[in-house]
């Protein structure tokens, strides 16, 4: 299973965690949960940031519902869940 594929199926299971900085950036950018499962179910991975100690970090590239393009990095935990680290709309 290749790891947007991994990203994914975490997303379909709900097995992710959505961190307070993401939350308070899905507010300034009025986007919502669906939003950003979207954009992960149908985007990309459009760059892999490996320089973190705490993991490999992924930033997706993907549509919200509205059309809008979005980011979303993510990164899995130790436990093998993802946690969404911030989100934005470009």
């Amino acid at each position: 299973m290749t790891t947007i594929q991994r990203i994914r199926q975490k997303v379909i299971d709900r097995e992710y965690y959505l961190s307070s900085h993401a939350e308070e950036e899905m507010l300034d950018d009025d986007l919502d949960r669906v939003d950003i499962e979207n954009a992960i179910l149908k985007g990309y991975i459009e760059k892999r940031m490996t320089q973190d100690i705490r993991g490999t970090r992924y930033r997706l590239e993907g549509p919200a519902l509205d059309g809008r393009l979005i980011h979303v990095i993510c990164r899995f935990k130790e436990n093998t869940d993802i946690i969404l680290i911030t989100v934005y709309a470009l």
